[in-house]
């Protein structure tokens, strides 16, 4: 069975940073697709970026900025988030989701099977 773990959400000020991470466990195989996405109040969940577990290739979701960095470390099964330069429109649950099918998703959360309950990020001015 997939479990998703996130961590590392918080309260920050506009201009910091966070570091979310993502645990994962019952991924057997090397292949398939890791994501992170996010969630505001009222708003849509929204894809922030992608990593094939394969090739460790990463791509983001257009409406996102450099400010956001999806790496992996495979020893420790953990996903991360790497956000800089936070802004208060950055405030939402930030979620991990797994696709263990090895075709290319899309970034959106229909092609997703798997996801953690999500870590709080709150960013005021």
């Amino acid at each position: 069975q997939i479990h998703l773990v996130e961590s590392g959400g918080g309260s920050v000020q506009a201009g910091g940073s966070l570091r979310l991470s993502c645990v994962a466990s019952g991924l057997t195989y090397s292949g398939g697709w890791m994501g992170w996405f996010r969630q505001a109040p009222g708003k849509e969940r929204e894809g922030v970026g992608i990593v094939d577990r394969l090739t460790d290739a990463t791509t983001y979701a257009n409406s996102v900025t450099g400010r956001f960095t999806i790496s992996r470390d495979n020893v420790k099964n953990t996903l991360y988030l790497q956000i800089n330069t936070l802004k208060p429109e950055d405030s939402a649950m930030y979620y991990c989701a797994a696709r263990t099918e090895w075709s290319r998703p899309r970034i959106v959360a229909a092609d997703f099977d798997y996801w953690g309950l999500g870590t709080q990020v709150t960013v005021s001015s």
